[in-house]
């Protein structure tokens, strides 16, 4: 488990490098690489991405596949590793659905206090 969190974190880094250095994202749009799952036999990762705005998701993600090859390419010569996994991005819905949930949490503590005063 500790190596497959280090590969994931490692992919998560370098990914970053090259999409900042090789990729022209679309100007006034910020690109985060939340996090990185890769399968327990290292072929596959699933690179879990988010978009500001979020409107621009859809485009970036069309431009991010186009180069998927080349981001691949350079991800391989970049990992001292075999087998490299071959990488997938996704929409990452879990910090929209946490910052739900903080929402919710804060909505409740400010109830509470006012039910207190």
């Amino acid at each position: 488990m500790f190596r497959l969190e280090k590969v994931n974190s490692l992919i998560q880094q370098e990914l970053g490098e090259i999409i900042l250095k090789e990729i022209d994202i679309f100007p006034g749009t910020l690109l985060t690489i939340t996090r990185v799952e890769c399968s327990g036999s290292l072929f596959h990762a699933k690179i879990f991405i988010s978009v500001i705005p979020e409107e621009s998701f859809d485009n970036v993600l069309s431009l991010l596949n186009r180069h998927i090859y080349d981001i691949q390419q350079l991800l391989n010569k970049k990992l001292k590793m075999r087998p490299v996994p071959k990488i997938e991005f996704l929409k990452e819905t879990k910090t929209k659905e946490a910052g739900r949930i903080e929402e919710l949490l804060a909505k409740i503590r400010k109830e509470d206090i006012e039910k207190n005063e």
